[in-house]
């Protein structure tokens, strides 16, 4: 095929007239329209480099080169004003690029405000990869420093850890996504009441708030009172010995621990289960009892517990900007606020992203806060990230050093 002909395919498929596509082989434009893929050396799984000429820059009149003014040269892979372009092109991109960066995106309208953005994002991006290169050089100046090789090692470790977790969410997305909790409806004394089912609990808990509501508060033996260790501490007001509890069809008696400290009202545990023979089937997404199906509930219903793990859970940063926590394991797409990143519209049409080492500030929320020390700053300056990005890092993460580690490298 002729590079006229790829133009007309061109055309048709992106709307692009073929007065405005130039082919680059080698860098250079090539001018000859009857020129082959054959004459150019192209062979299968190849890629041809096509630069998309704006109407302004057709319009100039062709200037001969001098030292103050150079000659017009064809769109290179970073230049601002082709990214600019081929954004406001492509509604998906530009919807990338909002989620991922919303200022750079915001900016696509001002041709200057783009500019200086883009090319603060190209400086940045570049800056961190020099430092990141001349840290592993000096690292590596001294082979026999024990303490060097460690960091080293530390380093490689980190890097693989990212690239486990990106693997994990390419190939696996679903282990990141919400798990809901199993809820059923239930009724404790005529009162309905959402009860939780847990298999891994011991005993049947019941919170104050819910006993009062049901009418039983006043039947807890306190001589069955005391703290439940775990986790954390839990006050054991006393023991219900007996109370009605409707289950789908079927009236059963069982007993109730109240506890204090419990975010859910009723939490049927394992001795609820066993003593009535109750399954728990996901394949039904129902708790059987008996010949009684009993489906659980839909996330629209169970109470608003999980939302308020998920908000307090601590957090670590994943890829593009995303949040996953560290306990439930949730992932949370990125809002642009947390990490920078650098999109680079290539002569070619297509886009490439690079993420920037920066975060937004703003206290994290990973735990216990710990204090920020000379000794902490100074564990960090020593991998040859300079003071301040070793304080502002530590900032984000709330003094955890290991963390702050991760986050620079």
């Amino acid at each position: 095929m002729t590079l006229s002909d790829i133009k007309a395919f061109i055309e048709a498929e992106i709307n692009v007239p073929p007065s405005s596509q130039i082919f680059l082989q080698d860098g250079r434009p090539v001018t000859d329209k009857s020129t082959t893929l054959a004459q150019m050396n192209v062979q299968e799984g190849d890629v041809v480099a096509l630069a998309i000429q704006s109407p302004r820059q057709r319009s100039q009149p062709a200037q001969r080169s001098t030292p103050a003014q150079p000659a017009q040269r064809a769109p290179s892979a970073n230049d601002p004003e082709q990214a600019r372009l081929r954004v406001l092109g492509d509604p998906v991109l530009m919807a990338e690029w909002r989620r991922q960066d919303p200022e750079l995106a915001s900016a696509a309208s001002d041709r200057d405000k783009f500019h200086d953005l883009y090319s603060a994002r190209q400086r940045q991006y570049a800056q961190a990869q020099r430092e990141k290169e001349e840290q592993h050089a000096l690292l590596a100046a001294d082979p026999f420093n024990v303490d060097a090789q460690q960091k080293i090692e530390e380093m490689i470790r980190q890097e693989r850890v990212a690239e486990n977790l990106q693997k994990a969410m390419e190939e696996n997305p679903e282990s990141f996504g919400r798990v809901t909790m199993l809820y059923i409806d239930v009724t404790v004394n005529n009162v309905p009441i959402k009860a939780f089912v847990d298999s891994g609990a011991q005993t049947t808990i019941m919170s104050p708030a819910a006993a009062e509501r049901c009418g039983i508060l006043r039947l807890i033996d306190k001589r069955f009172g005391g703290i439940a260790r775990g986790v954390g501490t839990a006050n054991i007001l006393g023991r219900v010995h007996s109370a009605e509890i409707q289950i789908g069809q079927y009236n059963l008696a069982s007993s109730f621990t109240v506890m204090e400290g419990k975010d859910v009202d009723l939490l049927l545990g394992l001795d609820m289960l066993k003593r009535h023979q109750m399954c728990i089937d996901l394949r039904k997404n129902s708790l059987i009892v008996q010949n009684d199906e009993i489906p659980f509930l839909p996330e629209s219903e169970i109470p608003k517990m999980m939302d308020d793990i998920l908000k307090n859970e601590p957090k670590v940063e994943g890829p593009d900007g995303s949040t996953i926590g560290t306990t439930t394991g949730t992932l949370e797409p990125g809002t642009g606020s947390s990490t920078s990143q650098q999109q680079e519209a290539g002569p070619s049409g297509t886009s490439g992203q690079a993420s920037s080492s920066q975060s937004a500030g703003g206290a994290g929320n990973f735990g216990q806060s710990q204090p920020i020390t000379p000794e902490s700053i100074a564990k960090i300056t020593e991998l040859g990230f300079s003071r301040e990005e070793a304080i502002a890092a530590l900032r984000q993460v709330d003094g955890n050093v290991e963390l702050a580690i991760g986050l620079l490298i």
